[in-house]
């Protein structure tokens, strides 16, 4: 990586360069990066978000759905498998830093260490795997679905050489995932050089982030990085919610019992706070159903966070 001070942005710029300027032009393409809302969309998101409150889930459910979040992501990947989410073959755009990386690790004749947090059915594992077929990498993949991992084992490309593929739990009862106080057996602490986080903080509750960034602080070598990316704040999907799915402020329950939560990038600087920010940015785009004369507006944040170098060793378990 990059040793020079790092610079913190949560500019727009780095997505896309399909800037709609004309409105008459908005059908004219299926996509718009960048797109800046109005003050009326703002004023009507949160008009929509505060109705959700009036049939806000109860306690006694929302505990049901905490005790029992890994059997629910359990029952999604037997029904869909691999078949639900797209392989992430865009990791080279948005995530350069992982092949720099790994070319780095190449001329200093060393192995690279990746990490996959909530890899799910390896949309991230497998896409990586291949373009990295001649390097010298472990990737180390872990969920708190065992049938997630059985769906990353029966793989073709699984080769445990250079995957290993694991429950996080912290118990044999309990499957506890980055949340857990344990860090995982199957990884030395500060031996991983680049961690990713995608679309996996916003499906546990807000109160285990802390415990899960520092647990990803202690697994990364000094130097090493997150590539972090979720859902944003009034994501078409957050707007979507119809009565009984809010749990609490911006977190949700799907129709199949699994949870998500929509970020703001103060709350990635605040959760962060002991990394350095390479990148905290918002991706904000329209997408069009050029068909139905449809706008539907999409909000991710992306974020790259380093582990300073003069970080002290990870404490013994």
């Amino acid at each position: 990586m990059d040793e020079r001070q790092p610079k913190t942005t949560s500019s727009l710029s780095e997505f896309g360069t399909r800037k709609l300027e004309n409105e008459d032009e908005v059908f004219d393409h299926n996509a718009w990066d960048n797109v800046e809302w109005t003050q009326d969309q703002e004023a009507g998101a949160q008009a929509l978000i505060a109705k959700q409150f009036e049939t806000q889930v109860d306690e006694a459910q929302r505990e049901t759905l905490e005790a029992n979040a890994a059997g629910y992501w359990d029952a999604f990947y037997a029904k869909n498998a691999n078949r639900f989410f797209k392989d992430r073959h865009w990791l080279r755009l948005e995530f350069p830093e992982l092949f720099e990386q790994l070319n780095k690790s190449a001329e200093q004749k060393t192995r690279f260490v990746l990490w996959e947090i909530g890899c799910g059915a390896g949309n991230t594992v497998f896409p990586f795997l291949q373009e990295a077929a001649e390097a010298d990498v472990m990737v180390y993949a872990s969920d708190y679905s065992s049938e997630a991992i059985s769906v990353v084992k029966s793989n073709d490309l699984y080769d445990e050489s250079r995957c290993k593929a694991f429950v996080h739990a912290a118990s044999q009862l309990v499957s506890a995932d980055i949340t857990s106080p344990d860090l995982p057996a199957h990884i030395e602490p500060g031996t991983v050089d680049i961690i990713t986080c995608i679309f996996v903080l916003s499906a546990i509750h807000p109160s285990t982030w802390d415990r899960a960034v520092r647990n990803l602080h202690a697994m990364l070598k000094p130097g090493g990085v997150v590539l972090f990316r979720d859902y944003g704040r009034y994501d078409l999907a957050q707007l979507r919610f119809k009565k009984g799915r809010l749990l609490e402020d911006n977190f949700y329950m799907r129709g199949d019992g699994t949870r998500v939560y929509f970020f703001t990038n103060d709350e990635l600087a605040r959760m962060f706070a002991q990394f350095e920010i390479l990148q905290n940015g918002h991706d904000r785009r329209l997408l069009i159903n050029r068909t139905r004369k449809l706008k539907m507006y999409r909000s991710w944040v992306q974020a790259k966070l380093r582990k300073p170098l003069d970080s002290p060793a990870p404490a013994a378990p």
